[in-house]
């Protein structure tokens, strides 16, 4: 390699121009009537013209010798197949997950089932009767086919039997995510009125989502009440005026506070708003419907249990530990929902039928008690001995003198603003590499296709295999195993087969 600092003026440089081929000498070789057999000739045009502009680049910045110009136009045909492969490339792909964060908001929280993947596609390939009523073929609302399948599965696991009770008497909304469902709400019931929220619960999530901030907007009064550690009953209750139009309950999401601390329970609240005549509201948040005491996780606060205590409105996540689809459910009284219904911004916050189709599809995994077949439920119960026997293959795969793979033992995290202080016993492979800092190495992981996510702990490599399906091992080693015999550039993430 010549020095970058070299010029188009040096005659070694000009010389090495003269060996650049023409683009219709290109167009007219086998290597190139082959790619032009699967492509169409303008895009292998347009492709060979970047490779060839490329290469005018690397010789004038001094990146050629005769020898490494001559080696590079031997395989031109590969680098156009590259560049034509790269310009085909969807932005939004499909990656592994090997961060241990099973709901990672940036790699799109919860995995869909097979059968909600499944429905989506039937739905998708032709019409459907998202707004159509088949017995009377009247108009209809599309939150029909998710209304009575969520109202269902609550009842159930709360054990109703009447369907004429009070617990009956609720119905349901989809919104495109749980901050529109809590806008909305906040919107259509308190508009003008007092908010009543405790200072404990004032909370900012991803995204710059402030409680705040979306009360302001919503054109609700803020009320603040008790401390940000401690806020009793009787706070709300001495706040709450002729001017008041809703208590706001806020899941405390991303973050927990301990020590000298205290909170109105639920049903204290509900019970709070039953005798003054005033509507609680819970963002509830995460959709959980059953508890994960099981996991050790204690006091997460669940969609069933707000369903049973008969709060008036609830809002909550479909694609947090529902396991669904990214939407936000409002569950409440029938006089509520009405209201909500009415709201014209509700057009602005609808979602679509796959939208309807995944989250239906999920609603009768859980009813149909296939909770196995929901992928972030399955991540959550992954057996440790089986994740730590899945990583000791991986790692005796892909141990080699570049490449030193090692099992660890880590700790998952649910995440998505669940569970903060939850945190489940797992296993990792350590990666080092005999050259590669470890930032170099996890972003060439994801340059790789599938690209891999992994992250970095005290030097190394981690990927925590709970959160990638175990379909994808093989894949794994042969990634892991293409790094280890490919040369890398130690201060990017290009790979550059030796």
């Amino acid at each position: 390699m010549r020095d970058s600092k070299s010029t188009t003026s040096d005659p070694e440089i000009r010389s090495l121009y003269t060996l650049l081929p023409s683009l219709n000498d290109l167009l007219l070789s086998p290597n190139f009537a082959a790619i032009l057999q699967v492509e169409s000739h303008n895009t292998v045009v347009r492709s060979t013209r970047t490779v060839l502009l490329r290469m005018k680049q690397e010789i004038a910045g001094g990146r050629h010798s005769l020898e490494s110009l001559k080696k590079k136009l031997a395989e031109i045909h590969l680098a156009v197949a590259m560049e034509i492969s790269r310009n085909n490339r969807y932005s939004l792909r499909r990656v592994i997950n090997a961060t241990g964060v099973i709901l990672h908001t940036n790699l799109g929280r919860a995995p869909l089932s097979a059968s909600a993947l499944e429905h989506i596609m039937k739905t998708a390939a032709g019409y459907s009767n998202l707004e159509l009523d088949l017995k009377t073929g009247e108009r209809s609302r599309r939150d029909v086919h998710a209304e009575d399948l969520l109202l269902r599965l609550l009842r159930i696991r709360a054990g109703a039997v009447d369907e004429s009770s009070a617990d009956a008497r609720r119905a349901a909304i989809v919104v495109n995510n749980c901050a529109a469902a809590t806008f909305l709400a906040l919107n259509s019931l308190a508009e003008g009125a007092e908010v009543i929220v405790s200072r404990g619960e004032l909370v900012e999530i991803g995204g710059g989502f402030r409680i705040p901030e979306i009360l302001a907007k919503s054109g609700t009064h803020l009320r603040e009440v008790g401390t940000t550690n401690r806020t009793r009953l009787a706070d709300f209750e001495k706040a709450i005026s002729p001017t008041t139009g809703l208590i706001l309950r806020v899941h405390q999401s991303n973050f927990s506070i301990e020590g000298f601390t205290e909170r109105p329970t639920l049903h204290d609240l509900v019970a709070l708003g039953k005798r003054r005549n005033v509507p609680v509201f819970n963002d509830q948040g995460t959709g959980l419907i059953s508890s994960l005491e099981d996991l050790g996780v204690q006091a997460e606060p669940t969609l069933l249990d707000s369903f049973q205590l008969g709060v008036d409105l609830i809002a909550a996540s479909g694609d947090k530990l529902l396991g669904g689809p990214q939407c936000g459910l409002l569950v409440g009284r029938v006089d509520l929902i009405d209201r909500i219904r009415r709201n014209p911004l509700l057009r602005t916050f609808r979602v679509d039928k796959l939208t309807y189709a995944a989250l239906e599809a999920t609603l009768m995994d859980h009813l149909s008690e296939k909770a196995n077949s929901i992928p972030i439920l399955e991540m959550l119960h992954a057996s440790p001995s089986e994740i730590l026997r899945r990583c000791e293959w991986i790692a005796a795969q892909v141990c080699s003198d570049d490449l030193f793979a090692e099992v660890v033992p880590v700790l998952s995290l649910i995440g998505g603003g669940t569970a903060p202080a939850a945190s489940l016993q797992s296993s990792a492979v350590s990666l080092r590499h005999s050259t590669l800092q470890p930032q170099v190495l996890l972003r060439a992981l994801r340059q790789v296709e599938p690209p891999v996510i992994g992250r970095v702990s005290d030097d190394t490599v981690l990927l925590d295999l709970r959160t990638a399906e175990p379909g994808f091992d093989a894949t794994l080693v042969s990634v892991l195993q293409q790094i280890a015999r490919t040369t890398i550039a130690p201060n990017t993430a290009s790979f550059e087969h030796e």
